[in-house]
Formats: structure tokens, C-alpha cells, sequence
């Protein structure tokens, strides 16, 4: 499988629409060169601005330009665009909908040894409770730039939330539409609904369940916000078991938004994998994995825990 750096996909894919659009305009809070913004930067030094370390600023003159006709796209990493800047984010840019696209980058636990006051766990929450903001969490590469494109075709605000590390490339023969999931490999005794990294551990873990005898069905839901209600049900109906599983707070994420979803439609059993309510700590992304219990091993334990009952 081709391993890509998520926000090296980002940085080209707005390169690309920048020479198309000369509307699209892009900040950055003093991190474009983790963040890859700085790609753009050199291909239009005049539609590129650097605010520093004031993230609140940024989204707020993102606002501005964004209500004069432009198309705008700020980013920094996720706990910075998220929690510092959600005041803005919710009364200058979602309160007004306006054209502005937010791509966060290293996100989650996987952020590794910065520890815990850089990793995001709480900003698919934040973000998926505004109205007007739309959230989709891609799970590699390709999956980023079609999101990215999808955000640009798309009016209204957008949070994109991407990782640190390579990913593998899974989604090479799936086009992305905003507000559906995908089948990755189909299961009969349990189904793993995943998003971001986590869908490459589901699929691991789908594999390693295999071996022992147990057929489970892997779906990857990119859009967390609009959800593709839709398949949660078809899901639930088909398989009667589920798990979630996200690298983010169980709180308010893809796991509250299928638990919302079935609620009121087809309630039924569904359990999680993701952060207990706990901050992140300083360590390698997979030593953080291990802990946190999302590794691909600990689905699988997880999960045949529930089937063997």
C-alpha cells in the first residue's frame, strides 16, 4: 500500500484549486510548514497570510474575507483551531455561514510525545455541535483530497481533520461524497464503524478476527456531520451488533452520532473504542494506541469478547 502524509495531500490539493479559483485564499497560524499551507504560500505569496500564534485573529479575519466573496482556508493544528479558536469559529464563521474552510492538522493521540495539551480529542465534539459547520474526518489520503474538493464545491463551513503520521492508502477505488459511508469488507456477526486512522486498525482487526472463526463487517464514515444516517440503520437491521470505533473522546463524536441516529430509528447494541474520558499523555503513537485501547489488537479483543458471550 502507498504510505502518504495527509496534510502533504492537502497542501497540493489547494495548490491545484488555487490555480483554478484565484477567490481561494489561505491562512495559517505560524505552522505552514507542518501543516503544508506553505506549498500554497510559495505558489501565491499574495493570497497567503500568516497570522502567528493568534489562531482567534485568523478565524476572525477568515470571516471577514470569507462575507466579501472569498473563499477561505485557515489552518493550524486541531487543538489550536478547535478549542483557542472556537469563539470565532461559532459567532463569526458559523453563526453568519460563511465560506470558510478549516483544515486541522495533527489531531488525536497519534500527535505522539507533544503530549497532551496538542493532542485533539474533544474537537470532532466542539465542531459537530455548531450549527452550519459540516465535519468529515478522512481516513488517508486520497480520501483527503476528495474532502478537500468537496469542502471547496460545497458553500458553508467546514472542519477537515487530519493526522500527523503516513497513512496507508485504502480508499483508491471509492470516490468521497459528502454525508455517505463505505463498506470496506463485509462481515455477518458484528460491524466496526471507523473513521480517520481508526478504520485501518477495524480492517486489521476484522482480519485477525478472521483466522479465529468471526465474520465481521468493516464501514469507514469520513462524514461525521452530515452522518449517512441511512447506512447506520441498514447496519443495525443487518448485523444487530456495532461497534465504533474513532481516535477522539467517546463523547460526542462518531460514536454520539450513531447512538443519536439509532436512538429513535432502530435501537440495538453498540459498543465503543475510543478515549474513556481521559487527556492524552506524551509517548509514540503506537505505545499511545496500545494505552488507549485502539489498536487494531485491542478491536479484535474487544470484539470477541462481545461475540463470544
Amino acid at each position: 500500500m502507498e504510505q502518504l502524509y495527509q496534510r502533504d495531500v492537502y497542501g497540493k490539493t489547494i495548490v491545484e484549486l488555487g490555480q483554478k479559483d484565484k477567490n481561494i485564499i489561505v491562512f495559517d497560524a505560524d505552522l505552514s510548514g507542518s501543516t503544508r499551507t506553505a506549498l500554497f504560500a510559495k505558489e501565491f505569496p499574495d493570497r497567503f497570510f500568516n497570522f502567528g500564534i493568534a489562531e482567534q485573529n485568523m478565524m476572525a479575519t477568515a470571516a471577514g474575507l470569507a462575507s466579501c466573496g472569498k473563499i477561505v482556508f485557515a489552518s493550524t493544528f486541531a487543538m489550536f483551531a478547535s478549542a483557542r479558536a472556537l469563539d470565532q469559529v461559532r459567532n463569526s464563521i458559523c453563526y453568519n455561514n460563511l465560506n470558510v474552510k478549516i483544515v486541522a492538522t495533527h489531531s488525536g493521540i497519534t500527535v505522539g510525545e507533544d503530549g497532551a495539551s496538542h493532542q485533539a480529542l474533544e474537537d470532532i465534539n466542539f465542531m459537530r455541535a455548531i450549527p452550519n459547520m459540516k465535519v468529515i474526518v478522512p481516513c488517508d489520503g486520497a480520501e483527503t483530497k476528495s474532502a478537500v474538493i468537496a469542502a471547496y464545491q460545497t458553500g458553508g463551513p467546514f472542519y477537515v481533520r487530519l493526522g500527523r503520521a503516513k497513512v496507508n492508502t485504502l480508499m483508491q477505488k471509492k470516490d468521497f461524497v459528502l454525508g455517505k459511508g463505505y463498506q470496506m469488507c463485509e462481515g455477518k456477526n458484528l460491524a466496526i464503524i471507523a473513521c480517520g486512522v481508526m478504520v485501518e486498525e477495524a480492517l486489521l482487526a476484522a482480519a485477525m478476527l478472521k483466522e479465529r472463526g468471526l465474520s465481521v463487517g468493516v464501514y469507514n464514515m469520513p462524514t461525521i456531520k452530515p452522518v449517512d444516517t441511512k447506512l447506520i440503520i441498514d447496519i443495525a437491521k443487518k448485523y444487530g451488533k456495532i461497534m465504533v470505533c474513532e481516535e477522539h473522546q467517546v463523547i460526542g463524536g462518531l460514536y454520539s452520532a450513531v447512538c443519536e441516529t439509532l436512538a429513535n430509528t432502530h435501537p440495538g447494541f453498540i459498543e465503543r473504542i475510543g478515549v474513556e474520558d481521559k487527556f492524552g499523555q506524551s509517548g509514540s503513537p503506537k505505545e499511545l494506541m496500545e494505552c488507549y485501547g485502539l489498536s487494531a489488537k485491542c478491536i479484535a479483543k474487544k470484539a470477541e469478547q462481545i461475540l463470544r458471550k
